[in-house]
């Protein structure tokens, strides 16, 4: 919306930062960050008065987690909130792109605050059917596939790409728009499974979310996408406005949510971050180099996976526990060491996936 102030510009006042991408990518992750620290805890204490016992906790969970009972979730509607005001203020409002990962956003944060409202006001741990949350994903996924592949341009519309194989692309066709939804959908349910611990969660997101917000600037700029070798999609750029505005919330929400929690994400913030990180992924012509980066979720999803299949054929467990971060606290981890120590790893991915960037 700001961007429009530089139809007020000169050239040389202070109008004319306003054309400039970082700068008010700066201005939506302050702008984030300060909403989540206003309204943190006045969310937080509606919250608490309204769900009254909180987020149910699961019995067969580690034992550790019922003194967390009585905690609030839906916090992601902070997050969700901070987000969606600094890049509807910020941004670019007649970019494609912006539009369509906000799409993704808003439709998984509505379908992730349906199952928290079913879970908090029945007070058990199922909320909306798993079938029905899937479809309701799946819808928007698609639509958001073919939203991409409409505004990509011509020559890379319904294209795989590769990183590291310079100029490798392989031609899914029609194809392209189910391989957007299984991205987007594994992206969002990977991240949900991963929300397990105070913290754990969130930052991956924001490390995530960042790296993705660098390669969408990239590819959205001919200079760097001519010196990198790395094919270029016009409009991208502006994705890094988002990518900064989910920093900056995430920061916030972080604030609240650092061990013990006084706030859990929930699935309203868990599947609407994780389906923004598909979203990106799908119109940057990333969607491997997501894998990469984003590594953690992809861990935390086969593990539960890997746990299901293997019991149902063998009623035997290959975790302790399923996510791989409950493995870890029944082998007696402390959970500040395991929320930690898988920050550290989701960094070392996102630098991995930032050095395919060049490596060619």
């Amino acid at each position: 919306m700001l961007y429009w102030l530089t139809e007020l510009s000169d050239g040389g006042d202070l109008f004319n930062l306003f054309r400039y991408i970082t700068f008010r990518a700066g201005g939506a992750f302050l702008t984030a960050l300060i909403f989540g620290f206003l309204f943190g805890r006045p969310l937080i204490d509606v919250l608490r008065k309204r769900q009254g016992k909180g987020q149910p906790i699961r019995n067969d969970g580690p034992e550790g987690h019922f003194v967390k009972a009585g905690t609030p979730t839906m916090g992601g509607l902070l997050i969700v909130g901070a987000l969606l005001t600094a890049t509807l203020l910020w941004a670019r409002l007649d970019n494609p792109f912006v539009w369509m990962v906000l799409f993704v956003t808003m439709g998984y944060a509505a379908i992730g605050f349906a199952d928290d409202y079913a879970k908090v006001s029945k007070q058990n741990t199922k909320g909306v059917s798993g079938k029905v949350r899937l479809l309701l994903g799946f819808l928007i996924a698609g639509i958001a596939g073919a939203w991409a592949a409409w505004f990509h341009p011509a020559e890379l519309t319904g294209q795989l790409a590769f990183p590291v194989f310079k100029d490798a692309l392989l031609n899914l066709g029609i194809f392209f728009v189910p391989f957007s939804m299984i991205v987007i959908v594994g992206a969002a349910n990977a991240v949900n499974l991963t929300d397990g611990l105070d913290g754990l969660a969130i930052m991956p997101v924001m490390i995530a979310g960042g790296t993705l917000g660098i390669i969408a600037y990239a590819v959205g700029r001919t200079d760097f996408t001519d010196y990198l070798d790395v094919h270029y999609v016009p409009g991208t750029g502006e994705i890094l406005i988002f990518a900064a505005a989910l920093i900056g919330g995430g920061l916030g929400f972080l604030w609240y949510n650092a061990p013990p929690a006084a706030v859990f994400m929930g699935d309203t913030g868990s599947l609407a971050l994780g389906g923004a990180l598909g979203a990106i992924a799908v119109a940057t012509k990333h969607e491997i180099v997501l894998a990469i980066v984003g590594g953690l979720f992809v861990v935390e999803a086969l593990s539960v996976i890997i746990q299901v299949f293997y019991f149902k054929r063998t009623g035997k467990r290959v975790f302790l526990m399923a996510p791989i971060h409950h493995h870890y606290e029944k082998k007696g981890w402390a959970e500040p060491q395991i929320v930690i120590r898988f920050w550290i790893i989701s960094l070392i991915l996102a630098l991995i996936g930032l050095a395919t960037l060049k490596v060619r």
